[in-house]
């Protein structure tokens, strides 16, 4: 009976990293091959005008960036639980990324990455995820309220009025949430998350904060330096300020990673659309970006989803 039982949690494994990773590679051949909106012929015209080695060399070196980034931020705050290797870092990224790729907002990664570590440590794998991710959002938020307010200033999408009210809801949820925090729901306060947050060190967060403001600065600059490529010429500051806010307002729409570009380019249409900026251009930008920072990376992931072994699930 335990050998039956252990070959058929190898099958159900097994299954499961074959639907991940065929699931994955089907949606992304579906966006691509099914996307009316993008213009091979204007592509191709316009790349073969701007080719540059160097060029292509320094956007796909920004891809690496973006991840290798995210690694090592993972690799930081996973020293809480015990040291990893660059190596082991970027085997859960990549993995977890994959096996998220089906879930809203990439829940799935927080139990990816859990895998790889002991049943006892769970919880706390997905707290220090959470603060992983945590930070990129906050730093999202930041970049692209300003972006949006530099951006309204100059194009006026949304009147003053408006500006003042979703200001007055921000700083009315702020509130709530600072006088509710001793407020207990199923033995969990936000006086309680503050305290496990307090708890880990300094430089650790200090890392964090750094790495994830390094990332942020490269993957926008991507975004930045693709629309030059596609002869985009506008002001740095007004790009920019497009660029964050698409970032900001996107992230905050639930969304799943292999819809995310659509996600993304639906909202940078409105904006860059704003700017003059060509649909198909936008789309294509859009659609580049998903291809350079999710596809690739869930590609590589799928190895690593593959070759992942039962033993590799760790006990107490």
């Amino acid at each position: 009976m335990i050998s039956i039982s252990h070959k058929a949690k190898k099958i159900v494994v097994l299954l499961i990293k074959i639907l991940i990773v065929v699931g994955a590679f089907y949606f992304i051949y579906n966006q691509l091959a099914n996307n009316d909106k993008l213009d091979w012929v204007q592509f191709k015209s316009v790349f073969k005008k701007n080719q540059s080695v160097l060029g292509v060399s320094f956007i796909l070196l920004l891809s690496v960036l973006n991840r290798y980034f995210e690694i090592l931020k993972w690799q930081n705050l996973a020293s809480q639980i015990r040291h990893i290797t660059i190596t082991e870092s970027t085997k859960q990224v990549l993995a977890a990324l994959t096996a998220g790729v089906f879930t809203p907002n990439g829940v799935g990664e927080y139990a990816g990455k859990a895998l790889y570590f002991s049943k006892s440590n769970a919880k706390k794998v997905v707290f220090l995820n959470l603060i992983c991710n945590g930070i990129q959002m906050v730093l999202t938020v930041v970049f692209g309220l300003f972006g949006l307010l530099y951006f309204n200033a100059l194009y006026h999408v949304i009147t003053s009025k408006t500006v003042a009210i979703l200001f007055g809801i921000c700083v009315s949820i702020v509130g709530v949430l600072f006088f509710s925090k001793k407020i207990n729901i199923k033995g969990y306060s936000i006086e309680k998350l503050i305290g496990k947050i307090n708890a880990i060190p300094k430089e650790i967060h200090q890392r964090n904060i750094l790495l994830g403001f390094c990332r942020y600065l490269v993957f926008s600059h991507q975004y930045y330096f693709l629309f030059l490529g596609f002869d985009v010429e506008l002001p740095y500051l007004t790009l920019m300020s497009a660029v964050t806010t698409v970032y900001f307002l996107a992230s905050s729409l639930p969304s799943f990673q292999f819809l995310e570009f659509a996600v993304k380019g639906s909202v940078a249409l409105f904006f860059f659309g704003i700017l003059g900026v060509n649909e198909w251009i936008i789309i294509f930008v859009s659609t580049l970006m998903w291809f350079l920072n999710v596809v690739i990376p869930v590609i590589i992931g799928s190895f690593y989803v593959l070759n992942f072994k039962t033993s590799e699930i760790l006990t107490d």
